[in-house]
């Protein structure tokens, strides 16, 4: 069986600890590796390694950073199809999902070659009589990332990318449910000329992230995950007078008005809500149809689109819609809440939970579920389920279907599929969730723009990526600078004297 490591110095390194946890095939439910999960002291190693080569790092111009990031880009993409089926047996999903994960972490190191301009300052001449006044943006130090299962490259690298681009080092922390993409990003680094020791790839549990939070060095910390992981860790970091941007859970709705096209947001549902086995948090687990005539009309489409999804490995190829479910606590996550909504009185119009491939019978597959008439009191509507279940709510009116999103306690994504300009706008502005798509199902922004939920979905004033990612990873030092307006008489420099 293969023995995972650390990146620690620009090598892999063995654990210490003697602690291990299993990496599952989640297709066929074996053990298929085994990633060491670092000590307190392991960690700490990893920093004080890290805070003495940042030194010379975040002394190196932004220019030279930024190429680093520019070869970045161009290994990532030589490297994608070996990087995306390293992730898809480790995580389950579909090779065109795996490919679109390392796509989109690409995306962001590409804006990072922005770099230089992203640091500037700014500068007012003549603030007062000789006097002159302007900024710089100065890397933190170390920094930390605590990345999640369910992009193993894509968060990584959203984490990663602004924050060596911006001079700092950092310390990675990928979950342990699969850790091997993110050791061949740290490769991919190094062969890019990053220098050894910028960035530490440490895996572990509870007991690393609680050294990430506990440890003086690491300035700042960032993380994606579950919203009480996310609370714990914004308000254990924050007590240590750490810099902490958090992102957690999510239900995202999506309304769909009398006057949209009824395939179009049949098939948009579809895709958002079982892609990558719902295990996204941008998913949408929530279809609000406007009016009775709405629903049904929906539910019509819908019945027949998920029936006809393929569950199945990745090494299906392009005949797999979605695969297994990362584990097997998480397939018995979900069916539990399946079976909750079926006791509290939702209707499960299509029934997966009999779902079963042959030949891979012990793997961690979920069939499609779609429940209709649920209601905000139902567990599958208040938690996220992060599985292939989409819960249809039935709304009388707009601002019903508009309240049941802002009433949520998560505040993510959410959309609306309308051909009607003003409902659409009204719908932009009013609605308290971070991330909104209109006639988009997955409102994921662009690199250039930032990633951010509101209300119990984010802790932490700046979002992902973006220009805010550069603001998150540095300090702001403002300089007041007076020059005399002469040199006084008799100095052996003064003009006279030089006549």
């Amino acid at each position: 069986m293969e023995e995972l490591s650390h990146w620690i110095d620009g090598k892999h390194t063995r654990g210490t600890s003697g602690r291990f946890a299993d990496v599952f095939n989640p297709a066929t439910g074996e053990v298929q590796a085994r990633v060491p999960l670092a000590s307190k002291a392991e960690l700490d190693a990893a920093v004080a390694s890290a805070a003495a080569a940042q030194v010379k790092w975040g002394a190196t111009n932004p220019q030279r950073r930024a190429r680093v990031m520019m070869e970045v880009v161009r290994l990532l993409n030589r490297d994608m199809d070996k990087l995306a089926e390293a992730l898809s047996r480790e995580h389950g999903k579909t090779l065109p999902d795996a490919k679109g994960d390392v796509q989109r972490g690409l995306e962001v190191i590409e804006f990072c070659i922005g770099a230089p301009h992203l640091l500037k300052g700014e500068f007012t001449d003549s603030a007062g009589p000789g006097i002159d006044m302007y900024s710089m943006r100065q890397p933190l130090g170390v920094a930390a990332g605590i990345t999640p299962f369910n992009f193993p490259a894509m968060i990584p690298l959203w984490k990663m990318g602004p924050a060596l681009a911006a001079g700092n080092a950092f310390i990675l922390k990928p979950s342990e449910r699969d850790p091997s993409v993110p050791l061949m990003l740290a490769e991919i680094f190094q062969e890019a000329g990053l220098p050894d020791g910028v960035l530490q790839v440490v895996n572990g549990d509870k007991e690393a992230v609680d050294a990430i939070l506990d440890n003086p060095t690491i300035q700042a910390v960032g993380f994606v995950g579950s919203t009480p992981i996310a609370e714990y860790i914004y308000s254990r970091g924050c007590a240590n007078g750490k810099r902490v941007q958090c992102f957690g859970g999510a239900k995202n709705h999506m309304i769909i008005m009398p006057d949209a096209d009824m395939d179009q947001a049949a098939d948009a549902l579809v895709g958002a809500g079982y892609g990558a086995a719902g295990e996204r948090c941008m998913a949408i687990s929530v279809a609000v149809p406007v009016g009775d005539a709405t629903a049904d009309a929906l539910i019509e489409r819908l019945i027949p689109r998920i029936e006809k999804l393929k569950v199945g490995p990745y090494t299906a190829g392009n005949d797999v819609d979605y695969g297994p479910v990362v584990t097997a606590a998480a397939r018995e996550n979900i069916l539990r809440l399946v079976n909750s909504g079926i006791e509290q009185g939702a209707k499960l119009v299509v029934d997966g939970r009999n779902f079963s491939l042959q030949g891979y019978e012990t793997g961690f597959f979920v069939g499609p579920h779609l429940f209709d008439h649920v209601t905000p009191q139902m567990d599958i509507y208040r938690k996220e389920i992060f599985g292939p279940v989409l819960s249809t709510v039935r709304a009388a009116s707009y601002e019903e279907a508009l309240g049941l999103a802002m009433d949520h306690e998560y505040g993510n994504g959410t959309a609306i599929f309308t051909r009607d300009g003003d409902t659409a706008r009204d719908f932009a502005n009013r609605v308290n969730v971070g991330m909104i798509g209109i006639n988009v199902p997955i409102p994921v922004p662009l690199a250039y723009h930032t990633f951010g939920g509101w209300k119990k979905s984010a802790f932490g004033d700046l979002n992902q990526h973006g220009p805010d990612a550069f603001r998150f990873y540095t300090r702001t030092k403002t300089i007041t600078s007076r020059w005399p307006s002469g040199i006084r008489e008799g100095s052996a420099f003064n003009f006279k004297a030089m006549d």
